[in-house]
């Protein structure tokens, strides 16, 4: 098993039950076991200003699954969801399930970057990632959590209030 962090948002059709949903998808992937959600978070959309708030959360799972093929098991949850892909970068979306890290492994395959390839300019990924990974966690290209954290302040970044069903 190996531990992967995957990143969490939605900003359309009701976005904390599209990530609830997505939990409860997550779940059901096959040879994985969930074994940490952080709060949900809120926060102002990336790209173009005329869209919702984003909803946010990081999850911790350990998988047998290779990169690829979890990959594709969360491109096949999206679009369950209604994900729509378009070309337009950082639109609007019912759901978008991010690889953040996996492993110790770097991957650098057309279809997947791994460690993902902004998530250090992110306060939507860092701030949940940190809240479920250990305190000294290493990105496999050498970064430290802590140090990424230091150099992103959570700004518009929202802890939101909400009964956690799982």
């Amino acid at each position: 098993m190996e531990r992967v962090y995957i990143g969490l948002g939605s900003n359309l059709a009701t976005p904390q039950a599209q990530l609830d949903n997505a939990l409860a998808a997550l779940d059901r992937l096959p040879q994985s076991r969930r074994v940490a959600t952080s709060a949900f978070y809120g926060s102002a959309p990336l790209g173009p200003a005329d869209q919702p708030r984003y909803v946010n959360a990081v999850v911790a799972l350990d998988t047998r699954l290779a990169p690829l093929e979890l990959l594709d098991a969360l491109q096949a949850i999206e679009l369950a969801q209604g994900r729509v892909r378009k070309d337009e970068r950082w639109g609007p979306r019912t759901l978008d399930l991010d690889i953040l890290l996996f492993g110790e492994r770097l991957i650098d395959e057309p279809r997947l970057q791994v460690p993902h390839y902004h998530m250090h300019a992110r306060p939507f990924v860092l701030y949940p990632l940190a809240e479920i990974a250990p305190e000294r966690l290493r990105l496999a290209d050498g970064r430290l959590l802590g140090e990424l954290l230091a150099a992103c302040p959570p700004e518009g970044l929202e802890r939101l209030d909400r009964a956690q069903p799982t």
